[in-house]
């Protein structure tokens, strides 16, 4: 299993960045995939998510501006993130929906993420 977040980066509000996930195959095939955040003390958010045929879905705060796609060639899922403001910093992390659990004891698995700031 393996989640490899990368593209994150310090922005003044108002830009852009675009996130990229590597995944393994084996998790990412035919799997629904996501995009989510978390900023310390807060419980992490589902912010968008894609399906294997490319339906798309976004939580109300990202709506109309962020973008998710997918290549299910190259088992990479993206996010486009347009209009940034203060509130989207976070650390961002990719994953299937729901995600992926590992071991005999199930435990959530999680990549390193990769952190967004976003000045004002």
């Amino acid at each position: 299993v393996q989640l490899v977040e990368s593209g994150g980066g310090l922005v003044q509000a108002g830009g852009s960045l675009r996130l990229s996930c590597a995944a393994s195959g084996n998790i990412f095939s035919i799997n629904a995939m996501g995009w989510y955040r978390q900023v310390p003390g807060k419980e992490r958010e589902l912010v968008a998510t894609i399906t294997w045929e490319g339906s798309t879905n976004y939580a109300d705060s990202v709506k109309g501006r962020f973008t998710i796609s997918r290549d299910n060639a190259k088992n990479t899922v993206d996010l486009q993130m347009n209009s940034l403001k203060p509130e989207d910093t976070a650390s961002y992390y990719c994953n299937t929906d729901p995600p992926v659990r590992i071991g005999a004891r199930r435990l959530y698995y999680w990549g390193q993420g990769t952190q967004v700031t976003v000045s004002s």
